[in-house]
């Protein structure tokens, strides 16, 4: 599905990918992001093809001039999860709106799992 936008010259055509693309990079410029969840599927057709897909773990729905934004992410732990939510709703809604001229009804986050910081290699020094 595209977001269609007539001017006066012409139309303008904005892709869900281009949505879902931009979308995603702006989650992941929230501290305490660690990455944007994907589906089983998703993950398995991204390692098979070898293609990093950008837009992973955004849904994009446009209903009449308005888009809708499902993001899946997955934070890391420690924070205050509420509010890196919140920073990734304002971030994201700040950038698709300035970059696409769309108007961004609502941002839903799915905070899908929390990831821990992976333990420090510790060195055994023995002591003769």
């Amino acid at each position: 599905m595209e977001q269609e936008l007539n001017q006066e010259i012409g139309i303008i055509k904005i892709s869900d990918d281009v949505v879902g693309i931009i979308s995603g990079l702006a989650a992941n410029e929230i501290k305490g992001i660690h990455s944007m969840s994907t589906g089983f599927v998703e993950g398995i057709t991204s390692k098979l093809s070898g293609k990093k897909n950008v837009s992973r773990g955004v849904k994009v729905n446009f209903a009449d001039d308005n888009a809708t934004i499902d993001i899946y992410v997955i934070v890391e732990y420690g924070l205050k999860i509420t509010d890196a939510c919140i920073k990734v709703q304002e971030n994201v809604k700040k950038t698709v709106e300035t970059m696409t001229g769309l108007k961004v009804d609502k941002i839903n986050v799915y905070v899908q799992n929390v990831m821990f910081p992976k333990p420090e290699n510790e060195t055994i020094s023995e002591e003769e």
